[in-house]
């Protein structure tokens, strides 16, 4: 009788979850197909992975709150003049954009109504020390406000010095606004670093909390997470890349070390569009309706270039941020060269990566030797042999963890920010990227990745092809639960 009622229950679950499976319109075929397997294959612990990991959702009481940044701005200042002016202007596109590139800017803009802003400056940062001097050095000169938002913010060197140049702010009457993301800094928050911080007068705020974790288990996804950096001061500087707030040791995983990354510094109209990205996510995390932050786009510099902001997370259009790296790589003619830590393509980005090799595009592609996900190293190195048979070239990085995620096109048209080629930036967490066209800035961050080509090596067809087959079987393996993780 008991084993009838298991089987019976069985069946209704499987059934059930299948259903919901087959129902969703806004799944991939590859994805669908991976939660069926994993239902066929371990019903019960299939069962509960989908309710786990299967849904994107906020949860009741935040997705109420969140608003794409387009809806939020409409919301909130439907007739600010700033606010308008820092969205850009659609029809100067044609005047700032070269032709080839046009189309490259459309979509973009398309993901959270930011256009390309004309006149913009940049700086790429020597390293993690020269990007924490200067930040320090533009903090103790704010006379207005400053706001910043990191995914992981450790108590450290560089984590104790950007949160005391944000009191010396603060009690100088700099309105000071820091925020992090409630998993990814949880250790920060619980510290008398955080708490001397809201005593001197910074305001914080925590992104997606985990303090009750079973209840958002229960109700969300506790790898829902925002993992944008973000800092701007006086609505005139902004930093934009790959940088935590925490030293190249980064001790939380030190084996990996030294944590290398890559950090702009930007000045001109596009600040304003972080300012506003930032407003968006501050605003709705704290639900601080009276929040009304610098945003007037800069005069544009006479020798600037153009850049506009792509904002991405959970919110937003599903798939835009693979269609928009699908979109970049399939304008490339003659080169092109990125960098990310994690690498998960889906088939968009990957059958893209290999048309433009195939089409005689020079593709390299850098990756961390050794990864802190073996998850993520596994699924990784499942698409080597197909990459290395159109003709990409695959290169690892052996000098520490490189953290950089940086897109170089044809020598004119650059992307950095927080978003790594992986199923997580594609789906689930929030982020904030940067494009650009401009061959000076294209060629110093082109010449940092060539950096980072000189400290890596390699990787063949002989070799993929001389790995055990277990190797194949684990990374194959791992490259097919990608979807459901």
């Amino acid at each position: 009788m008991i084993s009838t009622i298991l089987l019976a229950l069985y069946i209704i679950l499987v059934l059930a979850v299948a259903a919901r499976v087959l129902l969703r319109d806004d799944l991939k075929p590859d994805t669908r197909m991976a939660w069926l397997m994993m239902l066929v294959l371990l019903p019960y612990a299939g069962v509960i992975m989908y309710y786990l990991l299967g849904e994107v959702s906020l949860g009741r009481r935040l997705t109420g709150r969140h608003q794409t940044v387009a809806a939020f701005l409409r919301r909130h200042w439907p007739n600010d003049a700033g606010v308008r002016g820092a969205l850009g202007k659609p029809e100067e596109l044609e005047e700032i954009i070269t032709p080839r590139w046009q189309g490259v800017f459309r979509y973009a803009a398309s993901i959270n109504g930011f256009h390309p802003m004309p006149g913009c400056r940049a700086e790429v940062m020597n390293d993690n020390g020269a990007t924490l001097a200067r930040m320090l050095a533009d903090m103790d000169a704010a006379e207005h406000e400053i706001n910043v938002l990191y995914y992981i913010w450790l108590s450290d060197g560089m984590g104790n010095d950007i949160a005391q140049a944000l009191i010396r702010a603060a009690r100088r009457g700099v309105t000071c606004r820091a925020m992090v993301d409630g998993l990814g800094s949880r250790a920060l928050t619980r510290t008398p670093l955080w708490r001397a911080m809201r005593e001197a007068g910074v305001q914080v705020a925590v992104a997606l909390p985990v303090s009750n974790p079973l209840k958002v288990i229960l109700t969300s996804r506790i790898d829902l997470r925002n993992h944008r950096k973000i800092t701007v001061i006086d609505g005139r500087v902004t930093y934009v890349g790959s940088q935590n707030c925490a030293d190249a040791a980064f001790l939380v995983k030190a084996r990996y070390a030294p944590w290398v990354d890559i950090m702009l510094r930007l000045e001109g109209p596009v600040v304003a569009q972080t300012q506003l990205l930032f407003a968006s996510d501050w605003v709705q995390v704290t639900g601080d309706d009276r929040f009304n932050p610098l945003v007037q786009a800069a005069e544009p510099y006479p020798d600037g270039f153009a850049a506009q902001v792509v904002g991405d997370g959970p919110t937003e259009r599903s798939g835009s941020t693979p269609q928009l790296f699908a979109t970049l790589i399939a304008n490339a003619q003659r080169e092109l060269t990125i960098s990310t830590p994690y690498f998960v393509p889906d088939a968009t980005v990957l059958e893209a990566l290999c048309a433009a090799a195939w089409r005689g595009v020079k593709v390299t592609l850098i990756f961390p030797r050794r990864n802190d996900s073996w998850i993520v190293a596994a699924a990784s190195r499942s698409t080597y042999h197909r990459l290395l048979k159109s003709g990409v070239s695959i290169r690892e990085f052996r000098g520490g963890l490189l953290h950089a995620k940086t897109l170089t096109v044809d020598g004119e048209l650059t992307l950095v920010g927080s978003a790594n080629i992986d199923l997580r930036s594609f789906d689930l967490n929030y982020e904030n990227n940067l494009l650009l066209q401009d061959a000076d800035t294209t060629a110093a961050v082109r010449a940092r990745q060539q950096h980072y080509l000189e400290q890596s090596d390699t990787v063949t067809q002989q070799q993929v092809s001389q790995w055990p087959w277990w190797r194949h079987i684990w990374n194959n393996v791992m490259a097919s639960l990608g979807p459901v993780l």
